[in-house]
């Protein structure tokens, strides 16, 4: 038997806490479940987990909290030995909704326009975004940074306004100059950036944040005859993911990779609709092709700690289940009222990775941060999904075979009832545990 690490979950004042096989021992009456674990199948390479730097979560944690509280923070997100080594950035091109004002990379009065992007400056994430990015990098080298717009500059698109409309056909090539202008200025800062989306939430068009409309047939066409040559010819090896938006509509990214498919390297996928199956449905129409959750927030509409906590345990070992290489939640930081939003956006209810209070300089580690810790923890960059797959459907159960051959796996109790989990790794028993209803597991073996 190996060396066991375990991280156990139980309640709103129980989260993410170390314990002993010990503490954890089974009683008499709990029902078994055997959870086997087979390292000779291999399915996904994992990226990781992580959340996003908005203009707002980026304010907060730059300018609000204290030099000394920030650094902390940034230790016990990214750092793998003294946090819990989160990996991904997936980060607004330009405003969100969570932004403190509406802003491209390349704003312009009213009529004028710049189809060769003279124009264009990343000055707006140089002041917050840049530097808390440049220290996660330094924290952990491993990180992957995504890149995604809610909209064009106002000028491309058919409303003149980041509110609403569409990207104009005249300024296709324009916008794919956009990204490019973006990923070499991310570059001068020493900052690659991994993947881009050609549009956050394609198919939903809110008039009171940044959005823009980007049908399956206008993102084909934009992402084969703007966006995929311009890369080549400027030598960019930017991944190109198609979609990012939820999984009640897989049809839109098969159709752009049946009409596309050279130029996408993945499909981007969010929580808020459908299931995380139609992940595996698209995976196994194109078996070559990346798969990544680039986006799922909680918040106040879920109560907090069942079913909040319980929700994500539950979905992101199902997002991992269909293949996902990322999971990344929503906002990395929000404030006491769940803020800042952009002007206009009325009141939000989205939960943030953490809380700083924005009177009080506080800051406050949220449900969120916890479950991310259950993956991040004991699954690093690079690890594999192997088998995992219990006899009883209650206990959802993920596994990773690390890098350096530990072997990392994630439980949640979605029954009534506790259950005594029998762990077994290639047929020999490894550990018996009591894992209580709703309270999630993470083993790390050595």
């Amino acid at each position: 038997m190996r060396d066991l690490t375990l991280y156990y979950s139980s309640g709103e004042d129980s989260l993410f806490v170390q314990k002993t096989a010990e503490q954890l021992k089974p009683v008499e009456d709990d029902p078994v479940v055997t959870v086997a674990l087979d390292e000779s199948v291999s399915y996904q390479t994992l990226d990781g987990f992580g959340a996003s730097f908005t203009d707002s979560a980026a304010y907060l944690i730059h300018q609000v909290l204290p030099e000394d509280v920030r650094m902390d923070l940034m230790k016990k997100l990214f750092d793998r030995e003294e946090g819990i080594g989160l990996s991904v950035l997936r980060n607004p091109m330009g405003a969100s909704d969570y932004a403190r004002f509406i802003y491209s990379y390349n704003d312009l009065p009213d009529g004028e326009t710049d189809p060769e992007q003279k124009q264009f400056s990343i000055a707006h994430d140089e002041a917050d975004v840049i530097p808390l990015v440049q220290e996660a990098l330094r924290l952990n080298p491993e990180i992957k940074l995504f890149g995604s717009p809610w909209s064009a500059p106002g000028w491309m698109k058919t409303t003149g306004s980041m509110l609403a409309g569409e990207l104009k056909p005249e300024y296709y090539a324009a916008y794919a100059e956009y990204f490019v202008k973006y990923i070499k200025a991310y570059a001068e800062h020493g900052l690659p950036v991994y993947a881009v989306t050609p549009q956050n939430e394609p198919l939903y068009m809110p008039k009171h944040y940044p959005s823009m409309l980007m049908l399956p047939e206008v993102q084909v066409e934009f992402i084969r005859d703007h966006l995929k040559p311009a890369f080549v010819k400027h030598g960019i090896q930017t991944k190109i993911l198609a979609y990012d938006h939820n999984w009640d509509r897989p049809d839109y990214p098969l159709l752009v990779l049946d009409e596309a498919g050279d130029a996408v390297d993945g499909v981007a996928w969010h929580w808020y609709g459908g299931s995380p199956a139609a992940q595996s449905q698209v995976k196994e129409a194109y078996p070559g092709k990346e798969v990544h959750f680039t986006e799922g927030s909680g918040g106040e509409w879920i109560p907090a700690f069942e079913p909040a906590f319980s929700n994500v345990m539950r979905t992101g070992i199902e997002i991992l289940r269909n293949h996902s290489q990322s999971l990344v939640l929503w906002n990395m930081a929000l404030d006491e009222k769940n803020g800042p939003t952009v002007p206009g956006f009325g009141k939000s209810t989205c939960r943030g990775i953490v809380t700083v209070n924005q009177e009080t300089r506080g800051l406050e580690y949220t449900l969120d941060y916890y479950a991310l810790a259950h993956f991040s923890k004991v699954a690093a960059p690079q690890a594999v999904r192997i088998s995992a797959e219990a006899d009883r459907p209650e206990v959802r159960s993920v596994a990773f075979r690390n890098t350096d051959d530990s072997i990392g796996v994630v439980l949640f109790n979605d029954g009534e009832g506790a259950s005594h989990i029998t762990l077994q790794l290639q047929g020999e028993k490894q550990a018996s545990l009591r894992l209580e209803s709703k309270s999630a597991l993470s083993v790390l073996i050595r």
